[in-house]
């Protein structure tokens, strides 16, 4: 029977009780909710590797900017819960914000350093505190063996691995393939905001991509070079305002101008006020 609770000392009380048993492993997967496939296949995975899975819903504040869609995102928790039974989930944790964030809550998490200083940081300032904030808050409320994040958010995996490391968590982050639709687009939530027309314009972003990837499978190491060819790409398709696309070390998330094996190609894009990510690695 899949539990629902809101409050986090419940959540907090189960998890304690699982893990009494040492042969008894708990995974976790963080959501905002809105599930797609891209979801369902992290908590498959869990549920393999687990004896139990636990599933958030909470979209956070602390990571929207003051520009950005927080009021919009979509939030489909009765169809979520359906999903999340049907995947035999042991429970799912729907806070709200005075549960997660009290009447004087104070404290945040301030990440530095390459892994916050290029790709989305500078276009979302104060997104990745934000992130780790509600993250570990969510860790130290579940008690999870495994975190499963997806690598559509690549540089958000990256920065709770290294947070994780950085903080002495006693919790193992599993980074999972990209979901796509059947013609490539990444799945996410926000692509149920696009009209028709506009959902039949987005895989443009990933067949740029993977021109980058053909240029690289031919030989060419100057990212440069092929940041340039995956421009052209995007920009014959004029309604997608490209926000950034770099070539990055999938790990450090450092800047390459040679591309190697474990480069990341990475971008952002605006398609009728819809924000998109996506990212290959080559």
């Amino acid at each position: 029977m899949m539990k629902v609770l809101a409050n986090p000392h419940l959540v907090q009380s189960q998890a304690r009780k699982w893990r009494q048993n040492p042969k008894t492993t708990v995974g976790f997967v963080p959501t905002m909710g809105a599930l797609h496939e891209g979801h369902l296949e992290l908590v498959r995975l869990s549920n393999k590797q687990n004896s139990h899975t636990i599933v958030s819903i909470y979209v956070n504040p602390l990571q929207f900017g003051p520009q950005e869609d927080l009021a919009k995102y979509p939030r489909t928790l009765e169809k979520d819960l359906v999903l999340l039974k049907k995947e035999r989930v042991s429970l799912v944790f729907t806070p709200s914000d005075v549960e997660m964030y009290p009447k004087g809550f104070s404290t945040q998490l301030v990440v530095s350093g390459p892994i916050v200083e290029g790709l989305c940081a500078p276009h979302r300032p104060g997104h990745f505190n934000g992130v780790a904030t509600v993250v570990v808050k969510l860790l130290n409320v579940v008690q999870p063996t495994k975190l499963y994040l997806g690598q559509k958010d690549a540089q958000q995996a990256v920065m709770l691995k290294k947070v994780i490391q950085d903080l002495d968590l006693e919790v193992e982050a599993v980074i999972c393939p990209i979901v796509r639709e059947h013609d490539g687009l990444a799945m996410s939530s926000r692509n149920q905001r696009l009209s028709l027309e506009g959902r039949k314009t987005a895989p443009v972003l990933y067949r740029a991509l993977k021109v980058g990837k053909s240029i690289v499978d031919l030989g060419e190491t100057n990212s440069g070079k092929v940041i340039e060819e995956v421009k052209k790409v995007i920009e014959d398709e004029r309604k997608i305002k490209l926000q950034y696309l770099e070539a990055v070390d999938s790990e450090s998330l450092e800047p390459v101008t040679k591309i190697k094996p474990g480069t990341m190609l990475a971008l952002a894009a605006y398609l009728e006020n819809v924000r998109l990510i996506d990212n290959i690695v080559l």
